[in-house]
């Protein structure tokens, strides 16, 4: 079994990718500024490294020991594992961190130092979500049984409350991660052929995702638990402290670029086709949030331009709010939608509003009108 293509239509007003792309191009070149990493790119990778591993470092060496600290340095660890994983390995799984793959490599890497794995991520994330962004049945991040994401997926009385737990289980989401998503995804992408495109067979990445969560897993429990002057239950405490803050985080920062009222779902044809290009439909489905807030932005890695981010994924994020107006500009030349709030608040309101109207069936019954 190998997974079938969307088919974009080509036909579909051509030239404002082609006129967006020039434009880009053309601030770059006439700058004389790299698409990669800069100095600020470099000083953010050294400050979110740190904020993950010091605090660490600093509680098996002994200089925290007692209790209220060491859960305050898991927590922080929660920042700074969201912090690479959106300001760090986000970039360089993409390829936009360097022009050097070697580079980006290592630094994609890092995503198994937080207790994932980064082939996965690259063929969902890359594969699946950036080329079939909202697409029903093709897009993973909308792809979730335990609660529903999309009016193409069934109703069911049981996501009538999803607005109210699902920031629980968004805190969930990096544990799930560790303990069993990856092993699902291996065993997905090997029916649907995907593993091969990243030059693995489903025994060697199986061996890989056993081996990498192990040494995680001692890093982060084992090690804190024998060397840590507190009982092994606080020690387990401070680590599901530290992944539901990274969780809840990662959550609230991707599903507001995606998942609102603005944005539209695809359901493909017959044929498998739907009815914009690739580019219409990535403004169609996608939405930036907050682009005035300076330090916001920093933090996650450029993910409030996600539209930026979806046209140009190997762009380096420390560019899209020079590139935002251009993109903007450009699609409102086209007449084409370019969804954005003004505040963080008001994206999540919007998603929150939107999960609420689907699992009580309100966003069907406005489809029936």
């Amino acid at each position: 079994m190998s997974i079938p293509v969307v088919k974009f239509n080509k036909n579909d007003n051509p030239e404002f990718y082609k006129v967006l792309q020039k434009r880009v191009n053309a601030y770059f070149k006439e700058g004389k500024i790299s698409k990669h990493a800069n100095l600020e790119m470099v000083l953010k990778t050294v400050f979110m490294l740190c904020l993950y591993f010091t605090p660490l470092i600093l509680m098996l060496s002994g200089w925290i020991n007692t209790v209220g600290s060491m859960f305050l340095m898991w927590a922080i660890m929660g920042l700074g594992m969201s912090g690479i994983g959106l300001s760090i390995m986000h970039d360089a799984n993409h390829g936009s961190y360097s022009s050097d793959q070697r580079v980006n490599n290592f630094f994609g890497f890092i995503l198994n130092f937080i207790g994932g794995y980064h082939v996965n991520w690259k063929i969902q994330h890359n594969v699946l979500h950036h080329s079939y962004t909202n697409v029903h049945g093709f897009d993973e991040d909308i792809d979730k049984g335990i609660m529903r994401f999309s009016p193409d997926q069934e109703a069911n009385n049981k996501f009538r409350y999803q607005a109210f737990y699902a920031p629980f289980l968004y805190g969930l989401m990096t544990i799930y991660w560790l303990i069993a998503k990856d092993f699902e995804q291996l065993f997905r992408y090997r029916r649907k052929k995907l593993l091969a495109g990243q030059g693995l067979t489903f025994r060697s990445a199986l061996i890989q995702i056993i081996f990498h969560k192990t040494w995680y897993i001692i890093l982060t429990i084992i090690l804190p638990i024998l060397i840590l002057p507190i009982s092994w239950w606080l020690v387990i405490l401070g680590f599901l402290l530290m992944h539901f803050i990274c969780g809840l985080i990662l959550a609230l920062i991707f599903q507001p670029a995606h998942v609102i009222e603005e944005t539209d779902f695809f359901k493909p044809d017959h044929k498998g086709s739907v009815e914009n290009n690739w580019a219409i439909h990535q403004l169609r489905t996608t939405a930036n949030f907050a682009n005035k807030s300076t330090f916001f932005s920093w933090y996650i890695g450029g993910l409030n331009y996600q539209i930026e981010h979806h046209l140009f994924p190997h762009i380096c994020h420390v560019h899209y709010k020079h590139i935002s107006p251009i993109v903007k500009q450009t699609a409102e030349e086209f007449n084409i939608p370019y969804h954005q709030h003004n505040t963080f608040f008001d994206a999540l309101k919007s998603h929150f509003t939107l999960l609420h109207q689907l699992g009580t069936g309100a966003y069907d019954r406005q489809l029936e009108v």
